[in-house]
């Protein structure tokens, strides 16, 4: 369930923005989604210019992005730490997110938070007072009627997503089933997080709390940081 809204250049200023920060020496997460390719286009100018780094992509996308980009590239697994992550959002409401348009939200959340500062990059058409997009579950294949079934139980309305171009749902890269589910606003992320943490068969879902330390917002004429206190 991709979002779209914003234009390139507003996704352009927030990508960049953010590959700003990175200095020579880093290892890098590497986000998915259009926002996240400009600083991945970016970070490839910057490497070519000279600087050193390390990426560590969170799908099959982005890795395609960053070799295409010439950034050097790690697995999750072979890396200690990861210095900075970039990546985007489908909705952001002060410091919370709602992430997984792109179906990679299980990868991305093992790499933005595993990082030592995690920056979200975002058009304004991203922003929110509340959350209220619906949120993405990946599901083990075998599990996902039950996963629904949950998630009714708990005020959601969950609709498998079907793939474009293709017969059948959309399959992630890690081989499973993804349920949007639509909760209305979001009042308690933390509180909604926990539950769909805990139901069988939800592999991930994309609710990120507590883990963005910055958001850059482009717009057509320049870049707002908001930093979390």
């Amino acid at each position: 369930m991709k979002t779209t809204g914003g234009s390139d250049e507003a996704k352009r200023r927030a990508g960049e923005s953010a590959a700003a920060l990175v200095d020579s020496g880093m290892t890098v997460g590497l986000g998915t989604g259009s926002t996240a390719a400009h600083a991945i286009r970016r970070l490839g100018e910057r490497v070519e210019d000279g600087l050193t780094v390390q990426g560590v992509p969170t799908s099959f996308d982005a890795r395609q992005r960053a070799r295409e980009a010439g950034i050097p590239l790690r697995a999750l697994d072979d890396v200690d730490r990861i210095d900075l992550a970039i990546d985007g959002a489908d909705q952001v409401a002060a410091f919370e997110l709602v992430k997984g348009g792109g179906a990679a939200h299980a990868r991305e959340k093992l790499v933005d938070t595993m990082a030592d500062r995690f920056v979200v990059v975002v058009d304004p058409s991203k922003q929110a007072d509340v959350l209220s997009h619906p949120v993405p579950v990946e599901v083990l294949p075998v599990g996902h009627s039950a996963v629904a079934r949950s998630v009714r139980e708990a005020g959601g309305d969950p609709t498998l997503r079907r793939a474009e171009r293709k017969d059948g749902p959309v399959v992630t890269d890690n081989g499973n089933l993804v349920l949007d589910c639509d909760f209305g606003a979001v009042d308690d992320p933390a509180a909604l997080a926990r539950t769909l943490s805990e139901t069988p068969g939800a592999v991930e879902h994309g609710l990120f709390v507590g883990s963005a330390d910055e958001v850059h917002v482009g717009t057509d004429s320049g870049v707002t940081v908001l930093e979390r206190e």
